[in-house]
This record gives structure tokens, C-alpha cells and sequence, in this order.
């Protein structure tokens, strides 16, 4: 078999992290945004709510959630950039002030979390998969509140994010914290979006990926994990996506009932 042009550089300039940085990822599934009434794991806790998370540890899942800055520079958890689709309020996430989320609250009545919160609740029960929300250049306030958020927390935890430039300043400051590579080949199957993933990759310099389901199998996820990236998948919800995380990933990121 004819060896990829990927395969050198992917080696010198990402190199495999040492296996024990990631061990934890592979031990237990972990709920997407906690297990929420949004998906097939059924209940009425909103996605990215203490409630979510509290159901999670109470099954001995690991956690997925996403993180975004208020305009004052503290951390929240919350996945969309717009109030819109998971408060009674509107406009942009990074518009209000920190103080203003005490009273912004979800579909079950608990206000939009501090990621302070989140890890008071969990305190190391289960490993956390943090994703920051940073989609453009400017990826140091977050990535530094998120570095300051996780001074002093005990349990196993990785950082990832679609931007590579996030794992990059994490290698790069706090190379203690596990961090990953999220990645989705959609519209990108062909040469071009091969080399804007080898070239994410190796920008990023990830101790693991988190690819979409959708795409496996893939080829790009395979390499990486044949050499010692751990590969975990989302977003795991029928009982098929269950069998390509299964036959192509080390764990899966799910909305399923436990």
C-alpha cells in the first residue's frame, strides 16, 4: 500500500501525544450538552444545564459542553452564539454582562451556568470535554478564562474546539490540559478539504480528535488514530451511529438513553 504524503508530516509537526493523556477518554460515553430533553436520553433538563449535567453523573457518563464569553469576560456554558433557541431573551451571547446572566434562565428555570458552577458540580466525578466556542482569530480571552476556570479542578479534563488555533494556545500555555481537534468533513471530501484538515491538524498539534459520525468511516480520523490520536465521535444518536463509533472510535459523544 502506498504510503499518504500526510503521513511524515503528520508525524513530526502533530506528534502522538503519550497514550496516558488520554486514557480517560475512552473509559465511559460521554452526554452531549449532559443528558437533555433535546435528545433521544429523553427528561426535561434543557442542553448545557446543571440539571443535564447532574443527570449525567448520576448514570457515570462523562460530560460534553460548550463555553462562550459574556462581554465582560466571564465564562458561561451555552452552545449557540445568540440567546434565541435556549432563553426568552435575544441578540448575541457576547452582548450582556455577566451580571445579566443571573437572570437570563433556561426552559427549566435555572439561569445560563458560570463554568464555575459546572465544575463545582462535577468536582472530578466524571471526565468533562470542554469545547470553546472561539471561531475566529481572536481565541485568547476565552482560551485564557477557560485556563484560569480550571486552575485547581481536580478531575479529568480536555479542552477542544473546531478552531485549531485553540488547541494551538493550549499546547502552547497550558500544556498540562488534554486538548482536542474537532473536525467535519461535510462539503469537504475532496483534495482541498484533505489538506485544510492535515493542515488544522498540524496547527492545532491535538492530543485527540473529535470527528463527526457522519463521516465514518474516514480516512483522515483512521491515520490519526493507527498513530496514537485518540478518536472519539458525535454526535451518537441511533443505534447506527452506535456501530461506527464502535468499529472507528475509541468513544462516542451521544444523545442516547443510558
Amino acid at each position: 500500500m502506498r504510503s499518504s504524503p500526510f503521513a511524515l508530516p503528520d508525524r513530526l509537526l502533530a506528534p502522538a501525544p503519550d497514550p496516558r493523556r488520554t486514557a480517560f477518554l475512552s473509559r465511559q460515553p460521554f452526554a452531549h450538552r449532559g443528558l437533555h430533553g433535546g435528545g433521544l436520553c429523553g427528561g426535561d433538563a434543557p442542553e448545557n444545564s446543571l440539571a443535564a449535567f447532574d443527570a449525567a453523573i448520576a448514570v457515570g457518563h462523562g460530560i460534553e459542553c460548550d463555553v462562550r464569553l459574556s462581554r465582560d469576560g466571564e465564562v458561561f456554558v451555552f452552545h449557540d452564539d445568540t440567546l434565541d433557541r435556549l432563553t426568552g431573551e435575544t441578540g448575541p451571547f457576547a452582548a450582556r454582562a455577566a451580571r445579566e446572566y443571573d437572570h437570563i434562565l433556561l426552559a427549566n428555570g435555572e439561569p445560563v451556568p458560570r463554568l464555575s458552577a459546572m465544575l463545582a458540580l462535577v468536582a472530578g466525578r466524571v471526565p468533562l470535554l470542554i469545547e470553546v466556542k472561539a471561531p475566529d482569530r481572536h481565541v485568547v480571552p476565552l482560551c485564557l478564562a477557560v485556563r484560569r476556570a480550571l486552575e485547581g479542578y481536580r478531575g479529568p479534563v480536555a479542552v477542544m474546539s473546531f478552531n485549531p488555533d485553540v488547541a494551538r494556545w493550549f499546547a502552547l500555555h497550558a500544556p498540562r490540559v488534554t486538548r482536542g481537534l474537532v473536525v467535519s468533513e461535510e462539503g469537504k471530501k475532496g483534495l482541498r478539504g484533505r489538506i485544510e484538515r492535515h493542515l488544522s491538524l498540524w496547527r492545532a498539534r491535538p492530543d485527540f480528535l473529535a470527528c463527526d459520525v457522519r463521516d465514518l468511516p474516514s480516512r483522515f480520523a483512521a491515520a490519526q488514530r493507527a498513530r496514537g490520536l485518540a478518536v472519539l465521535t458525535w454526535t451518537v444518536r441511533r443505534a447506527e451511529d452506535e456501530a461506527l463509533a464502535r468499529a472507528y472510535a475509541d468513544q462516542s459523544i451521544h444523545e442516547r438513553a443510558p
